[in-house]
């Protein structure tokens, strides 16, 4: 029997997902596995019994990567599971960005009480008036899989699209229509584009990479577009610049005193994943990451250890070990295996960084005896019994 936790509300067509061997809990500290949107969990204490924490959606950034990976706790995301949602807000933005539909909606309710609106209107309308997007050039910064979704469906509104990832999956290249352009020099995508959309996580490498060096860049003309995360751009710069007129617009997905009511800024409340559509898909996803690694061993969508599968256990037993990723690991673990008479028919050993991740499938069950001495060797951090 596992016990999972909800840090936060998670869609029931996810949470039916969970068999009868699942039962939830009001309390983390007893909890086998924990799910989670956007609740904080750096100052919160985690059980022993705490295997996994899944986050519902695609940033961990409120989650303690460092500090659960050394607990031995796999964290895992939902890449691509709200894509669609975000990237919908994203075309929706450039769009409202250019015709000033904020401002003619906010000039109506102002005017409701007017009797002669729609002649009045007629005399007001050209206050906001814009300018289509087709035909103008969309700077993809990051094509995972909301960029891509992005670019894609731009080319389709007749924008000529670049896109610079100089990380870029295989799968996210098979998927990125043949019209995008790949940048190489991301100054390019500054200089030469109308909107700017980012689509990064938030790393070190990452943090305020929009800055007042990119910023002078850009034409006057530019919309910035963020729905990634807020401290992708120097947002200080962003505004001076706004104010100054040497960018047109700044729309953003994360309100905070900076952006909100400043000049050119447009600030939405974190809506990009708020779909219904999304909502589900991340639980559905997240709750089928937790079983397979509960009942399996199989890492998929992990931020802090590698992925790592082997599909179902068809031998005796399967370990699953949690460990530091130095040399000299692999052969310890044969070495009491085999003075333990235990036959290794299967085994794989995955690293990310300074993590590792075994999974060895033997023909014969293992004993707690042999758990334990597994689980005393230097430099793991987890041992767990799949079978």
């Amino acid at each position: 029997m596992y016990k999972y936790n909800c840090l936060n509300p998670i869609a029931d067509v996810g949470l039916n997902l969970f068999s009868g061997e699942y039962t939830k809990t009001d309390s983390i500290m007893d909890a086998d596995c924990a799910l989670v949107r956007s609740a904080s969990m750096h100052d919160m204490e985690l059980g022993d019994t705490v295997l996994a924490v899944a986050r519902a959606g695609a940033g961990v950034n409120n989650i303690p990567l460092d500090v659960c990976a050394e607990k031995g706790i796999v964290v895992f995301n939902t890449p691509g599971a709200n894509a669609n949602g975000v990237k919908e807000l994203v075309l929706a933005a450039m769009l409202y960005a250019s015709r000033d539909l904020v401002g003619g909606i906010e000039w109506c309710i102002a005017n409701k009480d007017d009797e002669n609106i729609a002649k009045t209107a007629e005399k007001e309308k050209k206050n906001f008036a814009g300018t289509e997007i087709s035909g103008k050039k969309l700077g993809v910064i990051g094509l995972g899989a909301i960029g891509v979704l992005v670019a894609n469906a731009a080319t389709n509104l007749g924008m000529e699209v670049y896109g610079y990832d100089p990380y870029i999956s295989v799968n996210a290249a098979w998927s990125l229509s043949g019209t995008v352009k790949h940048i190489s020099n991301i100054d390019d995508i500054y200089r030469e584009c109308d909107f700017i959309s980012i689509h990064v996580p938030l790393l070190d490498s990452t943090k305020k990479m929009v800055n007042a060096d990119a910023i002078a860049k850009m034409k006057p003309n530019a919309v910035v577009l963020n729905f990634a995360r807020d401290l992708l751009v120097d947002e200080e710069a962003m505004v001076a610049a706004l104010a100054e007129g040497k960018v047109h617009k700044y729309v953003t997905d994360f309100a905070n005193p900076t952006v909100v009511g400043a000049k050119g800024c447009i600030v939405t409340p974190h809506l990009g994943a708020s779909t219904a559509e999304s909502e589900d898909n991340c639980a559905i996803m997240a709750v089928r990451e937790l079983r397979d690694y509960l009942e399996n061993g199989n890492i998929v969508h992990s931020v802090n250890y590698p992925d790592c599968s082997m599909g179902a256990c068809v031998t005796a037993g399967r370990i699953a070990i949690l460990h530091k990723n130095v040399k000299g690991m692999i052969s310890q673990y044969s070495t009491i295996l085999g003075d333990a008479d235990v036959n290794v028919a299967d085994m794989t050993n995955k690293a990310k960084g300074e993590y590792a991740y075994a999974l060895i499938d033997v023909d014969s069950p293992i004993s707690d005896a042999v758990l334990e001495e597994l689980a005393a060797i230097e430099g793991v951090l987890r041992v767990r019994k799949i079978k």
